[in-house]
Order: C-alpha cells, then structure tokens, then sequence
C-alpha cells in the first residue's frame, strides 16, 4: 500500500485549523497571546463588549473643563435582547451597577443620576432595571486651578447582568477629554438621558403612613397632567416593599394614593422614602417622610436570599468553589490523575473512531525506526495539540468567556465542519477516491516522503476527536488547572497528551509488536474499507450532536450538503469531458446548498416550553437545587452534552437502569438535567463551582451535606451506595 493512500491527516489539520477559528471570538485573541506570556488579561480602553453586554465610558462637557461649566462621564449599557441590568433598587433580586472612579487631584464624582427603571417580571419575583440601552451619567465637580490640558479619566465598573440567569461582570475603562476644548459627540445622548431622569419634586403634604403590613403612600404636588391616571411606583429604598405583590393605587382629587404590601424581608425602617412615580415617559421624584412606627424587621443579610441563590450557581471563575466530599487537589495529584486520565482517555467511546487511523498507520510501517519516529510524532502532535487547546480555553476564559473543556463542540459550524471531514475520509477510505489522484504532484510526493508528518497530524486529530471527553480521574484535574497560573495549568494539559499517546508511543518503540502484525496482502485492502465504517458512524453522531443545537432543520441541512460534498468528490474521479462538466455542476451545486439551507445549520433551535423530560427529568436551572434543598428534597444532577459520548452512554445504561431508577424514586430524589450542548455561562459557571470544566459530571445534593461528585464512568453499584447514604 502506498502511503499516499493516507494522507487525510493532513487534510484534518486544515480543518481543525479551521475550527479553531471558528470557535475562537475575536475579542479572546489577545487574551490567547497574554495568556502565554503573563498569565491575565491587561486591556484598557473605552469599551468593553461581552456575549450580553457592551458597555462603553462616554463623555460630554460641552464648554470644556473648566470650574462652573457642566462636565459629565457615564457608563451605557447595550444589552443583548433579553437580558438587563438593575437599578438603584435592584427589586426581589439583582444588584445595582457600581462604578468606581479614578480621577486626577481637582476632580470629583457625584452620585449616579438614576434614569427612570422599569419593572421587570421574573417568575414570582419584580425587579427593576433597564433592557435594550442606558446610560448611567455621573457630574464631576472641576476645582479651581485644575490646570492640565487632558481630564485623564479610569473607571472600574461591575454589574450584574441577568436572563433567566445571572452573570456578575465587570470592566475596567479609560477616557481622556480635552481641557480646552468642547467635547460634545455624545451631547444628545446625555440630553435624552437627563429628560428620562425623574424631576425631582417639593415633599410638602407627601407622606408615608405605616399599618400593620403595609404602607399608604400619599404623594401631593404632582402635575396635574398625571392626575386620573395609573402611574408605575418605583422606591428607591430597597428591602421595604414587595415587588411582585399585587398594590392598589387611587386618586383623591390632586393627590395621588397608594396601598402597598411591606415585604415579608424587609431590612430597612427608614425615616423617609425617595418615592419615583412615572408616566410613560414622565417621570418624578419626591422624598416623603415617614409616619408612624415601623413593625420588627426580619435579620439583615447581604444580599436577596433569591439573588444569592443566582450568584451561587453563576459565581465567577474566580469564585471559592463549593465544598464537595472530596479532598482538595494539589498539583502533584492534579498530575497524576491527569496522567491516569489520559490513559484511560484511549478507551473512551468518543476515540474510538481515531483507533482506525492509528492502527492502519501500525500496519502500514513495518521498519522499526520509522515506527519509532511515527510513534515520537504522532505522541508529539497528541501534546502539542493539548497544550494549544488548554491555551485556548484560558485565554478564552481570562477574556471574559464561561467557557470549559469540549468547548468547540458547543460550536454548530465546528460539528458540521468535522462531520464534513470524517465524510471526506471515510468516502477515501471506502475508496471512492485517493488524495493523490487530487491533490497537486508535488504537496502528493512530499507527504508520501514524510511519514512522520502524517503520524503528527495524526495525533492532532485524535486529540480533537479526544478533547469533548473527560475520563476518570480527569475531571478534577481539569476543573483545578483553570484555576491555576498559565505555566503550571499548561503543565496539566501537557500530562494529559502524554497520558493518551503513551500506549501508541510504547507500541511503537517495542519490536515485539511489528512480528505480531499480519504480512501485508490483500487483507490490508479489506481492513482499510471496513475501517470507513467507524468514519460514518461518527458522522452519523456528529449530525445527531447538530441536531441537539439546530433542530432538524440544521440536522438535515448538514446531511443534504455532505451528499452534495460526496458528489463534487466522485466528480473530481471522473476523467475527460464528463470530469468537466460534472464538477462544475457539482460545485455549483454545492454553493446554491451552502446559500439557502446552510443558515440552518447555525441557526439556534428554537426552545420549547419546559416540561419534566422522560424519566421524570427536568431542565436544570440556577438555584433550582436551592430551591428543592430548601423544600427537604434530595437533588440528583446530570451534567451533560449531546456531543460527549461518555454522557450518552452513561444516560442509556445506568441513569436508565431499573434499580437505580427505583432507588432514586424510594427516596424522592429530584433529577434534574444541565444541558450544555450549546455554550451556557450558567452551566460553566456551576461547574467550576464544583472544581470542574467539562462533562460529563454526576452530583448528589442533600439538604445539610456537601454535595458528591461522582466518578465520570457511573456504575449501577456506585450510584445505588450513593443513593443508599441519603
């Protein structure tokens, strides 16, 4: 057999290549590059863009920087549709954005001037925030003297935004507005800004009256254009009333009536209340005074009990990990299961189809030194690609990303794009066609003569097919690398690449191994044809994996343009006019597929309503186990993605076996299911809490205890002891 009968690892580099570009977002770049040289991320600028959030620092001081003359910065908000930030008074849960200043000597910071908030409804909960775009604007005070020619101006802001769940951020910006001159591009949005701000109004009969659990509110004073009509309330001391609660709301000839339910964790009994009642775009503001005692508050704590329960499940990478059953894991034993890991890694399901490659290279060379220099090269392409992947995933997450290992399956295009490669290779190796009858002479030749090439892209590929998995003993050395300086986290991956290409590396250096292998013959020839089978059947898998992101319109987008793939391939076999002609249809083909159904294939899936899935299943959400916890009830919970096969495989054996099944419904232990197929900061973030980055993770909850993590590979017998403690 000719080696360049072989050549697809070659072309699986150029693929991947091309996947990592597609996974990667263009603001992680530098980060990537940071990442190797000093361990953070140290930008600076007036911007600062996440998946929910652009925020930008402008300014506006339209007569220069001068004493007396108005000066202001602000911070606004973008949000992604959807998601939002909070107010001063966050309501039932959020927090308000906080902007810290640092400014030069003469200058100060007021206070923020609030716009006007909306009520927004979360569940059984009210917050009050903004959605869309705002601008939190800031007055500084010039002293006089202050003499420089440039207003150097660094914020560090943090806020936090929130969907169904909620993602503390933060940013840290720089501005410089000239002293002498006007800086004014921004002027009408600070203009909008101000006329959305609340008009601040005379106290004089207002009032606040206490009774029992409630407040009367009476406000006098307001315009009479306001009379007769419903008006939205927003208080801006929080922890007094309930949000959510149903209130009553009259007009008594010029003054406007309120009844509104106290909350049952109210924390404050101030002695007036800045009230903030709205129009439309009307808005007004009036500090009445308190009047009579207020009941016995319940104890003071830091944070909403239903916030805290978000933060819990969406700490930040940097946050104290939840206590789990097991001890901490130091570097020595990070290394040791990483090593273990990586050995095990080579019986996981989700390699197999990489085993092809791998033995068809073992019977292809027979020289022992070039199976030595095949097995140094193939375990090199193993390493370096581990240690380019964890390089990655720490500078994609040093940039603001919730990311964890499998990452670039979370990425449809990426999918399809390696479902199209394992398309490529199982048609050449069925023999539909060969890469030197395609490729160009020369690129042809020189692959034939460099074996050790192919035997390195060859351990890139594995790797790739490798990385979504997460074998024994590696879950935790993962979840403890991230957390770790550069060097001594890359030293994790590093070991981990090592783990996976020892037993090919230790195949190939011994010469027992080369007399075992058949003469070569006509066998080789069958072999090579049924090893095209493992290639469909991954893609069979991978297309199955796109249809758990995009629905079953990008599943079969997918399969309609890897046929017409399979097409354009044959045509290129053909020889003369028909060669001509049918590749230029098949082509054609294949760019008309690509503009009208390949859409579908990054287009997310539309969700549906949340109903309890099979099994009694039901979706994972933040706090979510705090919330049966609180209730007395025992949590089971099923870290998993469509794209991991050892998730699979666990879901259609033990997690569906009859006794544990019976054992969890004997001892009314709720199942829930964390999806994270598609990217969810949510999921990453609950992960890292439990000192993991990737799936699959199984974690018992029970009220009272540390939670246990159990062993990435379940069995019947470990599930069942586990189920038996509760």
């Amino acid at each position: 057999m000719n080696s360049k009968r072989f050549p697809f690892a070659a072309l699986a580099a150029t693929f991947l290549i091309a996947a990592c570009a597609i996974s990667m977002p263009a603001s992680a770049q530098k980060a990537f590059s940071e990442i190797l040289g000093k361990g953070k991320l140290g930008t600076t600028g007036a911007v600062v863009t996440t998946e929910q959030v652009r925020a930008e620092l402008l300014a506006w001081a339209p007569e220069g920087v001068e004493p007396g003359k108005p000066v202001w910065v602000g911070l606004q908000l973008t949000h992604q549709p959807e998601w939002h930030t909070y107010w001063k008074n966050s309501g039932d849960s959020g927090l308000p954005t906080q902007l810290d200043w640092q400014l030069p000597s003469g200058i100060s910071a007021g206070d923020i001037a609030w716009p006007t908030p909306k009520k927004i409804p979360i569940g059984t909960l009210a917050n009050y925030g903004y959605e869309k775009a705002v601008l939190l604007p800031v007055p500084l005070t010039v002293a006089p003297g202050f003499n420089a020619s440039q207003l150097e101006v660094k914020l560090k802001a943090a806020w936090l935004v929130c969907r169904k769940e909620c993602i503390p951020q933060e940013g840290d910006f720089s501005l410089s507005i000239p002293v002498r001159s006007s800086t004014a591009a921004s002027g009408q949005l600070f203009q909008d800004t101000f006329a959305a701000t609340p008009k601040a109004l005379a106290a004089g009969a207002s009032q606040v009256e206490v009774e029992g659990k409630a407040i009367n509110i009476s406000l006098a004073g307001l315009p009479a254009a306001l009379q007769g009509k419903t008006l939205a309330l927003y208080p801006e001391t929080g922890s007094v009333i309930e949000p959510a609660a149903p209130w009553q709301q009259a007009w008594q000839g010029a003054v406007w009536t309120a009844k509104v339910p106290l909350s049952g964790q109210r924390t404050e009994s101030p002695a007036s209340m800045p009230l903030v009642v709205a129009l439309e775009n009307a808005a007004y503001r009036i500090d009445a005074p308190v009047k009579g005692p207020w009941p016995a508050q319940a104890a003071a704590t830091v944070v909403p009990p239903a916030l805290e329960a978000a933060l819990r499940a969406n700490a930040s990478a940097g946050a104290a990990p939840v206590q789990t059953s097991t001890p901490p894991v130091g570097l020595i034993a990070a290394l040791l299961g990483a090593l273990l890991g990586g050995l095990v890694l080579n019986l996981m399901p989700c390699v197999f189809p990489v085993l092809a490659i791998k033995v068809v290279g073992f019977v292809h060379v027979k020289d022992q030194a070039t199976r030595l220099a095949t097995g140094l090269a193939y375990a090199a392409g193993v390493v370096m690609s581990f240690l380019a992947l964890g390089a990655l995933l720490l500078g994609l997450r040093a940039a603001g990303e919730q990311l964890g290992w499998g990452f670039q399956l979370q990425n449809p295009a990426v999918v399809a794009l390696l479902a199209a490669l394992f398309t490529l290779l199982g048609l050449n190796l069925a023999g539909l066609f060969e890469f030197g009858n395609v490729l160009p002479g020369r690129l042809a030749g020189w692959q034939a003569k460099n074996p050790t090439v192919n035997a390195f892209l060859s351990g890139v590929l594995a790797t790739a097919i490798a990385s979504p998995c997460t074998a024994p003993f590696m879950g935790a050395s993962l979840g403890y690398a991230v957390g770790l300086p550069a060097l001594e986290a890359l030293s994790v991956f590093a070991v981990i690449g090592i783990g996976m290409a020892l037993p090919y590396l230790a195949a190939s250096a011994i010469p027992a191994v080369a007399r075992v292998l058949p003469r070569p013959g006509p066998w080789m020839v069958t072999f090579r044809q049924l090893m095209a089978f493992p290639m469909f059947a991954t893609v069979a898998w991978l297309v199955w994996v796109l249809g758990q992101q995009s629905g079953i319109d990008g599943a079969g987008a997918l399969l309609a343009l890897l046929v017409l793939m399979a097409l354009a391939i044959w045509a290129f076999t053909l020889r003369g006019t028909a060669r001509t002609l049918l590749v230029a249809f098949s082509v054609a083909l294949c760019a008309i597929g690509l503009w009208s159904i390949g859409p579908n294939i990054t287009r997310p899936m539309a969700v549906a309503s949340a109903a309890p899935a099979a099994g009694g299943w039901q979706a994972w959400e933040p706090g979510r186990v705090d919330q049966l916890a609180a209730q007395g009830q025992s949590v089971f919970v099923d870290f998993t993605a469509a794209w991991c096969v050892t998730c699979q495989y666990n879901k259609k054996t033990t997690l569906a076996n009859a006794a544990v099944l019976a054992d969890i419904q004997s001892k009314n232990v709720a199942l829930l299911r964390a999806d994270w197929t598609r990217r969810d900061p949510a999921v990453t973030a609950a992960l890292t809490q439990l000192g993991r980055s990737g799936v699959p993770v199984y974690v018992i909850y029970k009220p009272g205890r540390a939670p246990v993590v159990l062993s990435e590979i379940l069995s019947v017998d470990d599930v069942r002891a586990e189920l038996a403690k509760l």
